[in-house]
């Protein structure tokens, strides 16, 4: 492969974070107190739960599924851990205790969903749109009412702030997508993990536990969810029936415009992280400039078919350039051959 088609092919895999650029710089010019450093620091914050719902679906989609019940997730596991540690347990459960349930009820309907995806052949389509309505109504029936006050245990990873002013829910994020960029490009799991994604009949025939790689997938989904409903109740102060709903859907745009495929096997974090960032600065500008509230949501549901488009795109333009990579070197193989012969 040639260097010049390399650097065409890195190009396309981090399109993301030339928009975002792009788009930095017209709202430099044309945004008032956009690139101020508390503007920035607030765009950052407002997206780290969404971050993690991103960083969630897209794992799904590089595996070749998708999840619609992330944003119920979200809501379902702190308002059962909350019902457990403050109503239903006599005595109650402490702060920390209370922040492992609620990732373990993430894990949880992340293994039900896994489960019945990879061992038993649900339509992961029709699994997760289940899941989601029946989290959806648990949520509602148990919760119908705001739970608080909370510890401030529970609620420091999303109303928290550290040094400079910074909240704790940006370093959870970051954080979060650091060790998943690790582990995806450093690690034998997360080469399996694409690999999985790309071809799973060639990777089980190679070895891999391609059932075991997605079940674990969904697991992994499901606890980021969890930790998204921990940011989503510290930042609030409380538990509410009405979190993280109609997230989903950002969620899997900010994925796509990332560089996921529809496909499965492509995309990184660091592409994730990018889609995030765009659609937070994007809600953001649009605010700053005074924009009607409803033109904003109508705004971020054009991304969505713009992350499909885009996906498209992308992907016709990775196959041509590969295509005129191997016509180049079957022009070349005769003149080769010759060569060799003479």
């Amino acid at each position: 492969m040639s260097l010049k088609l390399r650097m065409e092919l890195l190009l396309l895999d981090n399109l993301i974070w030339v928009i975002v650029a792009i788009f930095f710089l017209f709202n430099l010019l044309f945004t008032e107190n956009f690139a101020s450093y508390d503007n920035l620091i607030n765009i950052v914050f407002h997206s780290s739960i969404l971050g993690l719902l991103v960083l969630a679906e897209g794992l799904i989609l590089i595996i070749g599924h998708l999840d619609l019940s992330i944003d119920a997730t979200l809501a379902f596991a702190p308002g059962l851990a909350m019902l457990l540690a403050m109503r239903w347990i006599h005595g109650g459960i402490d702060p920390v205790t209370t922040i492992l349930i609620t990732l373990a009820i993430g894990a949880l309907v992340g293994l039900f969903n896994g489960y019945l995806i990879a061992k038993v052949g649900v339509n992961p389509f029709l699994q997760t749109l289940s899941m989601e309505i029946m989290l959806r109504g648990l949520v509602l029936f148990l919760v119908p009412l705001s739970i608080f006050p909370l510890s401030r245990i529970y609620t420091y990873a999303g109303a928290g702030r550290i040094v400079g002013n910074i909240p704790a829910a940006i370093i959870v994020m970051l954080a979060a997508y650091a060790i998943f960029h690790l582990i995806i490009q450093y690690t034998t799991y997360g080469r399996n993990y694409l690999a999985t994604g790309g071809n799973p009949k060639a990777s089980f025939i190679a070895g891999i536990d391609t059932r075991r790689m997605v079940i674990s997938a969904f697991v992994i989904a499901g606890i980021l969810a969890a930790v998204a409903g921990l940011l989503t109740a510290g930042r609030q102060g409380s538990v509410s029936n009405t979190m993280g709903t109609g997230m989903v859907m950002y969620a899997f745009a900010g994925a796509i415009l990332g560089g996921c495929s529809l496909n499965g096997g492509k995309g990184t974090p660091l592409g994730m992280l990018g889609g995030t960032i765009l659609l937070g600065m994007i809600s953001n500008s649009l605010t700053l400039l005074g924009v009607d509230v409803t033109l904003v949501s109508a705004t971020q549901g054009a991304l969505i078919f713009l992350a499909i488009i885009l996906d498209r795109g992308r992907e016709r333009a990775r196959n041509h350039l590969l295509h005129q990579e191997q016509v180049k070197k079957l022009a070349l193989e005769p003149g080769q051959q010759a060569q060799q012969a003479g």
